[in-house]
Order: structure tokens, then sequence, then C-alpha cells
């Protein structure tokens, strides 16, 4: 048994690093903010200005939200799956009925949600 043990306390994986991707322990999400939809954007907004006047990027770690401040930054967890990420602030948006945040495409990616086009999520505060 003690064996056994051993072996699954030494099981690793390739990123030691939960604000990429993975699930995570909720213990280590930080203050729930909100639920609901996400959606992503990229294709066709590729080097345009964001609402906080940096050039936008589909592949960075970055987001859309309504009344945040820019530069904040959330852990956003898919509630389907489990993955999570942390992503910066730095767009208004979403525009569409009943989403909470837009994901560049990077991270819409990463939680597993560009072929669906939205999915459920969590919004966490990270200090």
């Amino acid at each position: 048994m003690a064996p056994l043990l051993f072996v699954a306390a030494c099981n690793t994986t390739a990123s030691h690093d939960p604000s990429t991707t993975g699930s995570i322990s909720q213990a280590g999400l930080g203050k729930e903010f909100q639920r609901g939809a996400a959606s992503w954007y990229g294709p066709g907004f590729q080097g345009r200005k964001t609402a906080s006047g940096e050039r936008f990027s589909s592949s960075a770690m970055t987001a859309a939200h309504r009344s945040l401040p820019f530069g904040t930054r959330l852990r956003v967890v898919n509630e389907e799956n489990g993955r999570s990420v942390v992503v910066r602030v730095n767009d208004r948006g979403p525009f569409a009925h009943r989403r909470i945040i837009d994901l560049a495409q990077g991270p819409a990616q990463a939680l597993g949600l560009t072929s669906a086009g939205t999915g459920y999520v969590s919004l966490h505060m990270v200090e």
C-alpha cells in the first residue's frame, strides 16, 4: 500500500502553475465575483485599440468586462470542465445579452470555449 501512495503523491503535470490551465481546488480560487456566460473574441480585432488604449492581441491573457477597472485580474473558471486561467481586464464588453465576460481567443482556447463559442464560468478576484 505504501508504494502506491508514494507513486500517487509523485504524480505531476507539465505545468505547476494553476493560473494557466487545469483543475484547481476551491481553496485557491479567491473570492467569487460573478457567474454567468462567457464568450470570446479575436478575429477581426487583432491590433485594434481596446477601450483601455492598448492594442488587442488575440493570444494575450486579456478580457473585456462591462464595469471592472482596467488592470483588474480575474481567475476565470470553466464550470463545465474545471479549467481556469487568469486574465487582465483591458477592454469593455461583452455587448451580447446575458454574457458577463468576453475573453481573448488565447484564454478562451485554454478554457475549452472556442468550439462552442460560449460557456458557463465563474469569475474570482485575484489579489
